[in-house]
């Protein structure tokens, strides 16, 4: 977690929108205070039937705003002295008739006006039942905010106020906190900087309809994608099959299947990058052939499968690596862990491995945390990591591989 004392001094303006997750801003504000942020709440109408008012002006010591005019003064709130007065702009919750809004300027409340005209960052943190989260159309608007720059923390899993279980709570406080916070600690500490990322797993055919791979989602490689964009590098991912990961749109994605398709796409890009990820669980063997129709079964004879080395993509790239480049690569053990990732270090030529366990719980392939170890060439002392989230672990890499 990254210190929230960075926050001091620092002008939040705190969206909050009419959705039960509300009742989560007052911590939130409590946070930004104590941390030493000036905070100014802005909330929907809506917001009004889910917290009051006076709550949040108690915490954040600011009266709080809710519409263009005073009821009694008339007094005009201007949004533009808001937005210029931010040095970040959260909304939590952000319910999704609001990220609509936001996503296609419909300035119809003092929130979404200041949103617009807010020259700082902007965070949201969508909370809304599965069935809206996983709409065609929500999916739209947050991947539009995502190209105009803001900065989404996901939702999180667990059950909603309609009593299902899924995608769709708050981020806790202390996470969106977090988030903001890291964004001040870290700026813009890879602009300029080229990172290549490689993530997901290969799919190596056996005939039209069957092929090897393996269990990895792609998330971790995903992360820190995303990571690296907030954090200004000019980032390409090279993905292997994987489903629909949400991804920062300053991303450059090319879609591959296979290793050797990988392998390809990496070495395209590999000469201009100064830092190179190699977070993807490619396949080690490929069918030697692959069948051109469907392999039937067969009543009495079993098919032989004879299987070939694919490139090995990190040991490739590690013998075409130049002065001023950084090489990373992963290491998914499930016995004689620090030794084996030690020999990749050497055998592959990285700069820094990042070794994860299958047997440590939580971490690995299709969760959404993990549990790292950071080993390094140069022969400092490893970095060990409690388990975090796939986001929280994508910042401990980044953050070291700056060191190397």
């Amino acid at each position: 977690m990254t210190d929230l004392s960075i926050l001091r001094g620092k002008h939040i303006v705190l969206g909050i929108t009419g959705g039960i997750a509300a009742y989560k801003s007052a911590m939130l504000t409590r946070l930004f205070v104590k941390a030493g942020a000036e905070v100014q709440v802005i909330m929907t109408p809506n917001a009004r039937e889910f917290i009051t008012p006076v709550t949040l002006s108690t915490l954040s010591g600011r009266p709080v705003i809710t519409e263009f005019f005073s009821a009694n003064t008339g007094e005009w709130h201007s949004h533009v002295d808001l937005g210029l007065w931010a040095d970040a702009m959260i909304i939590a919750p952000a319910t999704a008739s609001t990220i609509a809004k936001m996503a296609n300027g419909v300035a119809d409340n003092m929130l979404v006006t200041s949103y617009l005209s807010t020259r700082g960052k902007v965070f949201v943190a969508p909370a809304m039942d599965l069935d809206m989260m996983v709409h065609p159309t929500t999916k739209r608007n947050i991947a539009l905010l995502q190209s105009y720059g803001a900065e989404i923390i996901e939702a999180t899993e667990g059950e909603l106020a309609s009593h299902l279980v899924g995608k769709g709570r708050m981020a806790e406080p202390a996470v969106i906190a977090d988030a903001i916070a890291s964004y001040f600690a870290h700026g813009c500490d890879l602009a300029g900087k080229k990172v290549l990322i490689t993530a997901g797993p290969t799919y190596e055919k056996i005939d039209p309809v069957r092929f090897i791979g393996n269990y990895s989602t792609g998330k971790m490689g995903f992360a820190i994608a995303n990571a690296a964009a907030a954090r200004g590098a000019d980032v390409v991912l090279v993905a292997g099959p994987v489903g629909n990961l949400s991804l920062d749109s300053r991303v450059r994605r090319i879609d591959v299947e296979s290793a050797c398709e990988m392998l390809a796409s990496a070495e395209s890009e590999f000469a201009s990058a100064d830092y190179t990820i190699l977070s993807a669980a490619v396949a080690d063997y490929r069918p030697a052939e692959v069948a051109e129709h469907k392999i039937k079964r067969e009543k009495d004879k079993i098919p032989t499968l004879e299987l070939i080395k694919n490139p090995d993509i990190a040991a490739t790239l590690g013998t075409r690596k130049h002065d001023g480049q950084r090489l990373i690569g992963f290491a998914l053990e499930t016995d004689n862990e620090t030794a084996n990732a030690a020999d990749k270090i050497h055998r592959k030529n990285l700069d820094m491995i990042v070794l994860n366990s299958l047997r440590d719980p939580g971490a690995g392939f299709g969760t959404d945390t993990n549990k790292i170890t950071l080993m390094y060439a140069d022969g400092r002392t490893a970095d060990t990591y409690p388990l975090k989230s796939k986001a929280d672990v994508a910042d401990d890499i980044i953050d070291k591989m700056l060191t190397l």
